[in-house]
């Protein structure tokens, strides 16, 4: 079991998101939640998982004289890239509207940079975790929306004020009454930890639901709510 071993960590997660804290205590781990306003520029140049990816270890490095021996910290950046654009959070109601009118009736990229640190060790450690305690990597899950009408992205923005959410849009909030988005992986590593009510559970429900219609997502669902909880148990596994 992933909590036993943990057992010797305090794991932190270093996330104001309330998607990344749902999904991290469905797993059944204890943790502190620890935060810091972050400047989430990067470099130009950079594309897709690579922004994801720097963007998370920048979260990582403003903690790294601060961590105790025993410390574990859990650090992630979601981005949505399409058109060879990355789409953070909307500043604003006007901004959550473009952004939705670019992703309506196309595919888009979702990616997620995860970084696991722990203070550096003098000792060898697994091959391809870095000296100084850092373990990271990106997942990416490809979404398509339906077309949108200005009605329902008005509605959706007006309603769910999707301000902390990369493109504008939560999953969760997106889908078709009925619908299983998790990949056929996920539901595998669900049923063997027997926690497939994490589905259900993560799903909103409110009057509304599907008023912006994701059509299909192929690859991790997690991953698009921010947090790709199936790889992540896998990376923690290994420590």
């Amino acid at each position: 079991m992933l909590s036993e071993k943990l057992s010797k960590y305090h794991l932190i997660l270093a996330s104001k998101s309330p998607r990344r804290q749902f999904l991290l205590k469905e797993l059944g781990l204890n943790f502190e939640i620890r935060t810091k306003d972050i400047d989430e520029s990067f470099p130009k140049g950079l594309k897709g998982k690579q922004i994801a990816l720097y963007l998370c270890k920048k979260k990582a490095a403003a903690f790294k004289n601060e961590l105790n021996p025993n410390d574990l910290l859990i650090t992630a950046d979601t981005i949505v890239w399409i058109g060879n654009k990355v789409l953070n959070k909307p500043a604003d109601y006007n901004e959550a509207c473009k952004m939705l009118k670019m992703l309506s009736g196309k595919m888009h990229t979702v990616y997620t940079g995860v970084c696991i640190t722990s203070p550096p060790s003098p000792l060898p450690r697994e091959r391809g975790v870095r000296q100084d305690g850092v373990r990271s990597f990106v997942v990416s899950t490809k979404v398509f929306f339906k077309k949108l009408t200005s009605a329902e992205i008005d509605f959706y923005v007006g309603n769910y004020k999707p301000y902390d959410k990369a493109g504008a849009y939560g999953a969760q909030e997106c889908l078709p009454a009925g619908v299983n988005p998790c990949s056929k992986s996920e539901v595998r590593f669900l049923k063997k930890l027997k926690k497939l009510s994490m589905i259900n559970k993560s799903m909103n429900t409110k009057a509304g639901i599907g008023y912006v219609g994701v059509e299909k997502i192929i690859g991790s669902y997690f991953n698009v709510m921010g947090l790709p909880v199936k790889e992540l148990y896998e990376q923690l596994m290994k420590l």
